[in-house]
């Protein structure tokens, strides 16, 4: 009865905020607050319910972002791409490009929020609509996040549980690992991002000199995150919150150094104001969510019945592992979703006799890049979302599906005939 319950106010939340997005915040912390009301999320287990990694790398990466912004670079940056693409379709392509290779080695979110005022940028000097800019971005983020152990949480639990090192991404069992997988992926996304910005063909034309850059320090911390960011992953043993203190520490460092150099009070505060706290706050209304349908059974209940759906078959345990985490995905957070089904597939696989890495790789790929389905999918949608809104563009569930679907089929499909062909 009361997971029930639980499955009902967790199916009524994501109704509401895909319903309503202004108010999708609001919606998932109300949600959070009757599962600890009601005790389908014990109070005592709330805390240990929260990503503080993730919300202190969001938190720490926006305010370096916005020193970066206050820099100009992004402005240069922009500049330079638009000397080296022919048109305005070539550069929501390229850009989208860009944000995946980066996302192969540092988390999802830090990456949106890195290339995304580039975007911005560039879409400000051709007065374009930046939004399907900034989803392709998020979208191209998730996907790049599994090609190795360090670009995405679900690769590291993965390396982890499997005892796979940097390297197995890249080849595994003496054959080619995820990475190729996932850069097939990338491909064929990338012709679907050509397509979806077909009409996109105003030519680039430069006017006037280059931006100038009027302080070097922010890009500096911004690369000093990404380099310790990939450095930390490799450490054996580190505290959970590892990345966001990366992120935080350097964000504060910048702000000091903001203070000493320019000695303005009110620019540091406008810094701060810079985080998007509407973002910060559905992220922990929805860790909490989650959190309450774990301790309820939901998702080890949702595991069980896709275990069984397959049967005996291990082409159909397969494909339902693969598109049952895509759906999955595109509505819960991929993490406690893989945390459960690694234990489920290991327990298949030596009911039928076989190596897990099939099961591995299709689990992998369906639950990483079933999040772009939808806007609340993933955080790194929900961060581009986020930057969006407070440019004063609203994102509609319609708009994001438009370009997230379609973009999810071309890198689920090849992924999934990859892993079967090479791995059963």
């Amino acid at each position: 009865m009361y997971m029930l319950c639980a499955l009902l106010l967790f199916a009524a939340t994501y109704v509401l905020m895909l319903m309503f997005g202004k108010y999708r915040p609001y919606i998932a912390i109300g949600s959070a607050v009757v599962f600890l009301v009601t005790g389908m999320l014990p109070l005592n287990q709330a805390l240990g319910a929260i990503d503080w990694n993730v919300l202190l790398m969001i938190a720490g990466t926006m305010g370096l972002v916005q020193l970066f912004i206050d820099s100009h670079m992004p402005a240069l940056l922009a500049d330079l791409v638009m000397e080296k693409v022919p048109n305005v379709q070539m550069a929501a392509v390229a850009l989208s490009l860009f944000a995946g290779i980066i996302s192969a080695f540092v988390d999802n979110v830090a990456t949106v929020l890195m290339v995304a005022p580039v975007a911005m940028e560039i879409c400000k000097k051709l007065r374009t609509n930046p939004v399907p800019f900034i989803i392709g971005i998020a979208v191209s983020s998730n996907l790049q996040g599994a090609a190795t152990l360090v670009g995405d949480t679900t690769a590291i639990m993965l390396g982890s549980y499997a005892n796979m090192s940097f390297l197995d991404f890249f080849v595994y069992q003496g054959k080619p690992g995820i990475f190729f997988a996932v850069e097939l992926g990338a491909v064929a996304s990338a012709l679907i991002l050509a397509w979806i910005f077909r009409r996109e063909k105003a030519p680039i034309t430069q006017s006037g000199s280059r931006t100038k850059v009027t302080d070097y320090v922010p890009t500096v911390l911004l690369a000093g995150t990404i380099v310790l960011l990939i450095l930390a992953s490799f450490l054996p043993e580190k505290p959970d919150i590892t990345n966001g203190l990366i992120c935080m520490g350097l964000f504060v460092v910048g702000l000091l150094y903001s203070f000493v150099r320019n000695r303005d009070g009110a620019a540091l505060l406008g810094t701060v104001r810079a985080i998007d706290f509407e973002t910060i706050g559905l992220l922990f209304g929805l860790f909490l969510v989650i959190g309450g349908i774990t301790h309820m059974g939901v998702v080890d209940a949702a595991a069980g019945l896709l275990a069984q759906m397959g049967g005996g078959s291990v082409f159909v345990i397969y494909t339902v592992i693969v598109w049952a985490s895509v759906l999955f995905s595109a509505f819960i957070d991929n993490i406690p979703y893989v945390a459960t089904m690694l234990p489920v597939v290991t327990g298949l696989a030596a009911t039928l006799g076989i190596d897990p890495s099939l099961l591995y790789f299709g689990l992998l790929s369906g639950a990483t890049l079933g999040g772009n389905c939808t806007p609340i999918g993933a955080s790194a949608n929900i961060t581009g979302i986020g930057i969006l809104r407070r440019a004063g563009y609203e994102v509609k569930t319609g708009d994001f599906c438009r370009i997230g679907i379609p973009f999810t089929l071309a890198a689920v499909i090849p992924a999934y005939l990859y892993f079967w062909l090479l791995f059963r």
